[in-house]
Order: C-alpha cells, then structure tokens, then sequence
C-alpha cells in the first residue's frame, strides 16, 4: 500500500515541523499531519493574525511537495472571525493544505472550511471528537455540515479520541460505535482514528526522573483494527505524537518560559519511556547526557540507524552535540515516536 499510513494529530509549532521536516524521505511519504492551530483567547486582532499567518506559513512551507490538513478546533467566534479574514479561500487554493472542520464548530469557521475546500478542490476533513463515552448528539450537527458542503468531494473523517490512558479501558468500544454511526453518513475517502498515549509526567517523577508507561492507546487501535468491520480498509492509524493530547489545546508561551526541567520521551512497542532532564543549571549537561544514555541502553533502543531521534540521543550520550532545550527534545522525540510507527504500520518491526 502507497501513500500516507500515518495521521499525526500536531500542533503548528516550530519544533514539530522540524520533526515532520527531519522524517527520513521514506518515512516521510507515509505521515500525513493533521496541524493544529493552538487557543489564543484574549489576543487583539491585529496580532492574532499575524500569528495565525506565521504558523499557517510555517506549515505551508513544510507541504511544498505533500498534502496535509490544517484545522483550528479551538478557536471562538471572534478567532474564527479573524481566521476567515486572515486565510481566506484564495489562501487555501495557492497551498497543498486541506481545510478542516466539525460539527458545533462556530459558523465562521465551518463557512471559511467549506469555502476553501472548495476553493482548493483537495477535500475536506470533517474532525469528530471523542473524548470519552460515544453520544449521538453530533449526528444531526454533523448531517447539517455535510449538507452544507454539498458537492464537496473528497471527505475524509478524522475521530479524535482525544487522551487514551489506562483509565479508559472501553476507549476501543467507544471509537467503534462512533464509526458504525458516522461511516454511513458520507462516501469518506480516508478514517482516521487519533489518540494521545504520552501520559503527563506523573507525581513523583522529578525526584525519581524516570517513568514508563504502558501502550493503551497502541493496544486500543488493534482493537479496532481486528474488529472486522467492512470499513477497516479506509482507516488510518493517528496520534498526538510524542506530548500528551492535553498539549496542543495549551496556548503558546512567548520567550523563554517554560519550567526549568523537561522531559526526554522515547517509544517503544510495550512501553512509552520518560526520562527528567534540565533546562538551566549548573548540572544540566551532566544530568542530560545520564538521561540520554538511560534510553540509549534500552533493550529496544533501535539504534543511531532508525532516524535522526536516535542520533540525537547517540551524540548526546557521546558528547558531540549539546543536551538541547524544550525545543530540540520535542523534536528528536517526535523523529523517533513518527519514525517507529511508520515502520510497525508497514511491519518493519514486529
């Protein structure tokens, strides 16, 4: 099978499109990104636009060559307002992004989809979520933007579970009765179903500096994907990549923010692995380098070979490159999380 495995649900910011960019060539061609426009509630106009321009641009460019989905699930009547007048359907047709929407999004932002899609004449992504129990209350929303969007076609439907931990044992049952309910609704080119799986640092982790989580998420797409529905053809694996679902629904911080720790994040087939590192002090180098080298000497560490994630985590061990930033370790932990799933959806890995 030719073409994108891979739905990675990412949130439109410098380093997970420098992630997407350093994707080897053949893993590349099979990820196709859902970006994700972050909340900017309470911003004036004039500089909402200039960023939502920024981030569109950056992803833009990022898509010379690929098609991707662009969608802003958070933004309000007012940012959906500015988003219409910002990135008008003249913008969508000069671009190989595809507009997304959802039932009981605000009107703008539907209108400003439907537009561009047909401007565009790629499809249209129709973005359903699921954050916990399945209820039919988006049914008839969604019947209403369907036929609104009349000849629009393709259609492709995204399911976004949202976060997927332990907690939701019944999160595999949930997503299936939700698409035996939506596939019947349109002629859909693709499905995707998404879910976050990196938890949240947990309690205790900065004294311990280590975690390692089980795989639910993982464990919940073979549920769906064993389940013998005559559909299973169309579906598509997705995530939120290496952060947890919550992340991309958090507003950006500006400067040099951020806690003055961070987190090294590493897959696995049976687990997700946490590793503490530093931002700033005085034993930051010293710490960093240990908690590369922890993950490094992984029984399923794959090696510097697997991409450009496990260089990284090589040459930080070896000295050979600095021990990074929030920036870099989201990168290189989005290379290699992109990277491992593209080769077990192709059966690279077993």
């Amino acid at each position: 099978m030719s073409g994108p495995l891979y739905v990675s649900v990412l949130p439109t910011r410098p380093h997970a499109v420098e992630a997407y960019r350093g994707l080897r060539p053949d893993i590349q061609v099979r990820v196709a990104p859902v970006w994700t426009l972050p909340p900017r509630s309470g911003m004036l106009p004039d500089l909402l636009a200039a960023e939502l321009r920024k981030d569109a641009s950056r992803v833009a460019a990022a898509h010379r060559h690929r098609p991707a989905w662009l969608d802003a699930p958070f933004a309000d009547e007012r940012e959906a307002a500015v988003l219409a007048e910002t990135l008008p359907p003249e913008w969508w047709a000069q671009r190989n992004l595809r507009p997304v929407t959802g039932p009981r999004r605000p009107v703008a932002q539907q209108s400003l989809a439907l537009a561009a899609a047909q401007r565009h004449g790629g499809g249209l992504g129709i973005r359903v979520r699921v954050p916990g129990e399945w209820h039919d209350r988006d049914i008839a929303p969604l019947c209403e933007l369907l036929g609104r969007a009349g000849p629009i076609d393709p259609v492709d439907l995204f399911l976004d579970l949202g976060a997927v931990l332990p907690s939701r044992r019944d999160a595999a049952k949930e997503a299936l009765r939700a698409l035996d309910a939506l596939v019947p609704l349109a002629p859909w080119r693709t499905l995707a179903v998404a879910s976050g799986g990196f938890p949240e640092p947990p309690d205790g982790f900065l004294e311990s500096a280590w975690y390692e989580a089980p795989r639910p998420d993982w464990d919940t797409w073979h549920e769906i994907h064993h389940s013998g529905r005559s559909y299973l053809p169309l579906l598509h694996y997705g995530d939120y990549g290496i952060l947890p679902a919550a992340y991309a629904a958090r507003t950006p911080i500006s400067g040099n923010g951020g806690p003055p720790w961070g987190v090294l994040r590493y897959s696995t087939t049976r687990s997700y692995l946490l590793a503490k590192v530093l931002q700033r002090g005085e034993h930051r180098d010293a710490v960093n380098r240990d908690a590369a080298r922890r993950l490094t000497r992984l029984t399923d560490f794959r090696g510097p070979s697997a991409g450009a994630g496990e260089g990284w985590l090589r040459d930080c061990v070896q000295g050979s490159v600095t021990t990074g930033n929030h920036s870099v370790w989201n990168r290189v932990g989005n290379i290699q999380h992109m990277t491992f799933i593209v080769s077990c959806l192709t059966g690279r890995l077993r």
